[in-house]
């Protein structure tokens, strides 16, 4: 994902790796919308705090002492709090509102590419969770 020097209130990021499966795939593109208040169950793009330069695309599990609790969906995924603890409130960049997933490899049917379109654009809600 590519940060602007002139923030827009909304943004595109791409999922990369499994951390998020079933939620999120690779590949699947996103939109953020920066700043705005964040809940838990959302899913949420922070910087890593270990690496700062990289972002990452977790769920907001709950608010600990030094910030929030972000944990992948996928339980065999272990880069997350689990790994690094709670990620403080600066590092935290967006909340993510929605996903595109691009069509994978060449749709030859109508009913094939309708079946895609239904399913590739979602909003990603935000749902109840519990701490691992």
């Amino acid at each position: 994902m590519r940060e602007q020097g002139a923030r827009l209130p909304f943004g595109l990021a791409e999922v990369n790796g499994p951390s998020m499966v079933p939620t999120l795939y690779h590949g699947d593109q996103l939109l953020i919308r920066y700043g705005g208040q964040v809940r838990a169950g959302d899913v949420v793009v922070v910087r890593h705090p270990l690496q700062q330069d990289l972002l990452i695309v977790k769920r907001a599990v709950e608010r600990r002492d030094g910030g929030w609790w972000v944990l992948g969906d996928n339980p065999f995924a272990e880069s997350d709090s689990r790994m690094f603890g709670a990620v403080p409130d600066e590092l935290l960049v967006a909340r993510v509102l929605g996903r595109f997933r691009p069509p994978r490899g060449l749709r030859r049917s109508v009913t094939a590419a309708v079946g895609w379109a239904a399913s590739a654009v979602r909003p990603v809600p935000a749902r109840r969770v519990k701490a691992r």
